[in-house]
């Protein structure tokens, strides 16, 4: 471990791993609190504002966010590492990068940040048994394998809720043990349509923190009150996993990581991983970590 960038490990407590093993996920609470829920939620904002008031045509420039969509209901942003340094901290927040690394079982990398702003859909109809855009990022045999008996997965992603997720507000859903199983995504869909058990959705405070591995079937929930959800979410690989981020980051950027980050942020060529690897039964790491402890970009 790198004193130099100290991060929990265990990063969950055995419930909270037994939880993620035998569902795909887990949701942990309060990961961010209600003034750091505010002030990303404010620079999620601004940014929104500063891509709308680019030029039409103009492209993205290096370290520059972008819109992946552009809705009035549902604005969906990426490239957010440089847009601004709390966006930084929470990629790189200590607690964060524990869990990915948990769950990777080995060295963590950043390899995509995005952030999602979304309101009822205009042409919402309730529904009792509603359906949903169902998929996940990567597949079984390629990203998964077990250690000590405890899952691993190569591409994980930590969901932070900077809203309140009430069961109408469109929490993430999730086909929960599909992250185990290597069957074809459309044939468990159709099964968790049979057994709706089977679908779970994320109801949780402000700053809980859903962990999930990419293998898992995922879709957004259904947003059926009139509140905005507002989330912040980083895409984590293994080290060797390149960034597929739409844009390079500025020299300026690169050159203030501090080295304790630098696997975090470039990764590394080869597969000198730095394994981590808990048993079920070892006790949380409890230090308290909060997005100060993240880095925040260059001063």
């Amino acid at each position: 471990m790198d004193s130099a960038f100290p991060r929990p490990f265990p990063a969950l407590t055995p419930a909270q791993r037994y939880h993620f093993d035998v569902f795909g996920y887990v949701v942990v609470p309060g990961v961010l609190s209600p003034a750091e829920c505010a002030a990303i939620q404010a620079a999620m904002r601004r940014v929104r504002s500063e891509i709308r008031a680019r030029p039409a045509g103009q492209a993205q420039g290096p370290g520059e966010p972008k819109f992946i969509m552009d809705l009035p209901h549902h604005v969906f942003m990426g490239d957010l590492i440089e847009a601004d340094p709390l966006f930084a901290a929470y990629a790189t927040h200590p607690r964060l990068v524990g869990f990915a690394e948990e769950v990777i079982g080995g060295e963590a990398r950043i390899v995509e940040l995005n952030a999602h702003l979304n309101t009822q859909r205009p042409d919402y109809t309730p529904a009792e048994n509603p359906r949903f855009d169902f998929h996940n990022g990567t597949d079984v045999p390629f990203s998964s394998h077990t250690k000590h008996g405890l899952y691993h997965c190569n591409f994980v992603k930590t969901l932070t809720n900077l809203t309140e997720l009430g069961p109408d507000d469109g929490g993430t859903v999730v086909v929960a043990g599909s992250h185990k199983l290597d069957l074809p995504v459309e044939e468990m869909v159709a099964r968790a349509y049979e057994d709706r058990s089977l679908i779970h959705q994320v109801v949780a405070p402000a700053g809980s923190t859903l962990l999930f591995a990419e293998t898992l079937i995922h879709a957004t929930g259904q947003l059926r009150s009139d509140r905005e959800r507002a989330i912040i979410i980083t895409g984590y690989g293994s080290t060797m996993m390149p960034y597929w981020g739409g844009a390079p980051l500025t020299p300026t950027f690169t050159a203030a990581v501090p080295e304790s980050l630098r696997n975090l942020y470039f990764g590394k060529a080869h597969w000198t991983r730095g394994p981590r690897y808990r048993l079920l039964a070892d006790p949380v790491d409890a230090r308290t970590f909060t997005l100060a402890d993240g880095w925040h970009g260059p001063a």
